[in-house]
């Protein structure tokens, strides 16, 4: 099984078309940080995440997942790794329950022993049985994030999320895109700033974080 407790992204660059997403990208994480991602809309955080991700390939430049440099997509390093995208990848006809059932069977776990500990993480344990269409757009994102944990991944990819971080990410890789400096603030550890798909900054996280962001990528 593939292990890692480091992510290092080195000179990483991607374009579609004449379009610059991201540009000699460096960035390296490890186990027991929140590293927040941070920029505007358009600035290629949903790009990174995805290469991160193994979703989206590189135009130059690679990943390192530890020691582990893979030139071609594994399922082995894709069960360390957990993504909460803008697409929740809930199934709404089904119940919250057989949502997470039916993933931890993807992952090869007994669901008997995650669900139910899912579902009390996820503050849904009297929802269980309830249908996904009819919970808001706050309760499926929150079921979403304990579907993205089920296989305790220990690489966290987080695309503009609903907070709802805990002790669990001590052990893992914690990368977190949003423009949302109210959730980064007093929750992530560590602050890259990107801005048309260049690293600006990379830094811990300090009080002052908004003035930093607007010193260093403009706007409100």
């Amino acid at each position: 099984m593939i292990d890692f407790d480091q992510v290092r992204l080195v000179d990483v660059s991607r374009h579609y078309g004449r379009r610059r997403a991201l540009s000699r990208v460096s960035l390296s994480a490890r186990s027991g940080e929140i590293v927040g991602l941070l920029g505007p809309n358009g600035a290629g955080k949903s790009t990174l995440i995805g290469i991160l991700a193994t979703l989206i390939a590189p135009a130059s430049g690679g990943v390192h997942y530890g020691d582990h440099a893979p030139r071609g997509v594994t399922a082995a390093l894709r069960k360390r790794i957990g993504l909460l995208a803008h697409e929740l990848h809930l199934y709404p006809e089904l119940s919250a329950r057989q949502n997470l059932a039916f993933f931890a069977q993807l992952y090869g776990l007994d669901p008997h022993e995650t669900v139910d500990r899912a579902l009390d993480a996820a503050g849904l344990s009297d929802r269980g049985d309830d249908e996904v269409s009819g919970f808001s757009r706050g309760l499926r994102q929150r079921l979403a994030l304990e579907r993205a944990l089920l296989h305790r991944p220990r690489l966290v990819l987080l695309d503009e999320p609903f907070t709802g971080l805990d002790d669990r990410s001590v052990r893992s890789i914690v990368l977190l895109a949003t423009h949302d400096l109210d959730l980064a603030d007093g929750l992530v550890t560590r602050v890259a700033l990107i801005r048309d798909g260049r690293m600006v900054s990379d830094e811990p996280a300090a009080s002052g974080l908004r003035a930093r962001y607007r010193a260093l990528v403009g706007g409100a």
